[in-house]
């Protein structure tokens, strides 16, 4: 059971320290979800491992009926966050990933839905108390949201966030059009000026000297002086 006063720790800390492609992945993750630390990377792999833990025990002991409520509640929890879809299997479970459970963070969310010009952003605003969901002021990041709270994300209306036309804010719309007016001079093929056509000017041409032979000049130069 452990202490009362000492809280369990919610992750597992990996086997080696120092593995290079790990190590990598780790920082993209880090970078690309704005998160804190690697602590919160490895909270959400204890999750996606327990995940995986009780399907592995659901599917070796099928025929009994604790199982099939076990069964049940496990893909409810996961269908309420919106980790999977409707028409998923139990077995589909063991093929979710770290980003699946990454992507319900209450800072995704707030980043996916426009709210914020990027992740650390979205960070920014949650941790300064200008977002509400479902009506209530949520300071943690990492706030595992479902899809029905989704849906009464907001900022909080005393807020100036709350203003579209706050500089700080990013509308999702104008944001939409940004993109797909950079897509279209993307694909427009880039023309290249045209040369001026300058007309070809004419070459003087150079009267060419006939070319005296030693003996003219000689014969030249004696009629000279007999002169």
């Amino acid at each position: 059971m452990g202490h009362t006063k000492k809280i369990r720790k919610k992750y597992s800390t990996p086997t080696h320290p120092w593995q290079r492609e790990r190590i990598i992945e780790e920082k993209d993750i880090q970078r690309e979800y704005g998160l804190k630390n690697k602590k919160e990377i490895w909270k959400y792999s204890a999750k996606l491992k327990s995940a995986r833990g009780q399907v592995k025990k659901i599917v070796a002991n099928i025929r009994l009926e604790q199982s099939a409520k076990e069964r049940a509640q496990l893909m409810d929890k996961l269908l309420k966050y919106g980790i999977i879809s409707k028409d998923s299997k139990v077995e589909d479970i063991l093929d979710l990933k770290q980003k699946d459970f990454l992507e319900r963070r209450l800072q995704t969310v707030v980043f996916r839905k426009g709210l914020a010009r990027s992740v650390k952003q979205a960070r920014q605003f949650i941790t300064h108390g200008h977002i509400l969901v479902n009506g209530k002021k949520v300071t943690a990041p990492a706030y595992f949201i479902s899809k029905d709270e989704e849906a009464k994300l907001e900022f909080r209306p005393t807020s100036n966030l709350s203003k579209t036309d706050h500089p700080e804010r990013t509308i999702k719309e104008k944001a939409e059009k940004e993109k797909k007016e950079k897509i279209i001079k993307e694909e427009k093929p880039t023309e290249k000026p045209k040369e001026k056509e300058n007309p070809a000017k004419e070459v003087p041409k150079i009267k060419e000297k006939p070319i005296e032979t030693p003996i003219e000049g000689n014969k030249k130069w004696l009629e000279n002086k007999e002169n």
